[in-house]
């Protein structure tokens, strides 16, 4: 019963996984058959360095994926940790979006070319999200010149008065 969330989420993952998996063999085998048998008097040597593209762009995130998910087992087969939770965000949410964005550019590029700039998404959210944190880095907080208010002091002073007394701890006496 102690094992019963490590279970949930090695379970959770791998219907995680199985799903993008799916998704990944599903977006491949239709982008194949519509665009090289289908149309293929319209498919040239740019659509083969696109699905080229679109299996780094799969292959890569889905590695980082499924080895950020695997499981570790003891010796007597008990499950010690069920891996990394993707429900839970950060990382492996980014990686997934990726996925997702590929499968979009992959499947709209069937309709037309210019949907290939969609992929220009992911590099530029990575710059804002680096420019945030450069942006809370270097620019955060308040400078030495700068004038504070009487309401801002006087509630910096009682943050400072209280984080300087330290906590009290009750006890009970018997």
């Amino acid at each position: 019963m102690a094992k019963q969330g490590l279970k949930k989420t090695r379970d959770a993952n791998k219907k995680q996984m199985d799903l993008l998996l799916r998704l990944i063999i599903g977006a491949n085998v239709i982008y194949i058959v519509v665009r090289m048998a289908i149309m293929h008097s319209s498919f040239t040597w740019k659509h083969w360095i696109g699905l080229m593209v679109t299996s780094a762009a799969y292959f890569l995130p889905y590695k980082q994926l499924a080895s950020m998910t695997e499981t570790n087992y003891s010796d007597e087969g008990e499950l010690i940790n069920a891996g990394y939770d993707l429900n839970t965000g950060g990382i492996s949410e980014y990686l997934q979006d990726v996925i997702f964005i590929t499968l979009f550019v992959q499947l709209m590029s069937i309709i037309s070319d210019k949907f290939w700039w969609t992929y220009i998404v992911i590099p530029a959210y990575g710059v804002y999200k680096i420019s945030g944190l450069l942006r809370g880095a270097f620019f955060s907080g308040s400078s030495e010149g700068e004038i504070e208010d009487e309401k801002t002091r006087k509630k910096r002073e009682k943050m400072e008065k209280r984080a300087s007394r330290g906590k009290m701890i009750k006890t009970r006496n018997r």
